[in-house]
């Protein structure tokens, strides 16, 4: 997807880069979260983020009210963060259970319909070479997230995923679950190299599951 509009925002990724700026992974009640959309959205104004992805796991349906109120926002004279659609997949990947970031697919493609039934599939949809062709197919980038959280380490799961075409992956990360989020340092630093040495796209994300965007 080397013309997909994501991209140029995704290569200017740094350490810095989250929770003020950018977040590409956070969720909602329509997953496991704890913030209603409107609510994530409000505290996502109150920091200035630029760009924002809700990716609630195997759900969309955080995007259309989010979207709504934003534009209500801006209508009103308020400057609104670019909000991109996104939902995080469970797949296999070397036979480990891992999770993807699906991030600026189009609304509704159909080649998703699998992964927003509120839970992961079964069967070939659950390969993530399967994963990564219907987002493709749907116009999205494809993500690994959290590298260093899996059974099999980053440095075996990154080159993996390279070799089926993911996109990129979450480089920076709070591994620590910090009362207020910030990237991890050495492991986010060496996952960072290994996305480069693989000309793969570094993405950045709070994974919030509670109350507050700027924590995990």
């Amino acid at each position: 997807m080397a013309a997909h509009p994501l991209r140029p925002v995704l290569e200017q990724v740094h350490p810095g880069s989250c929770p003020g700026t950018l977040n590409f992974h956070c969720h909602t009640i329509h997953s496991d979260g704890s913030l209603r959309p409107e609510q994530l959205g409000q505290q996502a104004l109150a920091i200035g983020l630029e760009h924002l992805a809700i990716t609630d796991h195997h759900s969309t349906a955080a995007f259309a009210p989010l979207q709504t109120w934003f534009d209500q926002q801006a209508a009103a004279g308020v400057q609104v963060p670019q909000l991109w659609s996104g939902v995080e997949i469970s797949c296999l990947l070397e036979s480990c259970l891992v999770h993807v970031l699906a991030l600026g697919f189009e609304s509704g493609h159909d080649a998703l319909e699998p992964y927003r039934q509120g839970q992961a599939p079964v069967g070939e949809a659950l390969q993530a070479r399967e994963v990564v062709q219907r987002i493709h197919a749907a116009g999205g980038l494809a993500l690994l997230a959290h590298p260093g959280r899996y059974r099999l380490s980053f440095q075996r799961l990154i080159p993996a995923a390279a070799g089926l075409g993911f996109d990129g992956g979450e480089a920076y990360y709070d591994y620590a679950m910090q009362p207020h989020w910030q990237p991890t340092p050495v492991v986010c630093e060496a996952i960072a190299r290994l996305l480069d040495d693989h000309a793969l796209l570094r993405s950045c994300g709070t994974d919030t599951h509670g109350l507050e965007l700027c924590g995990r």
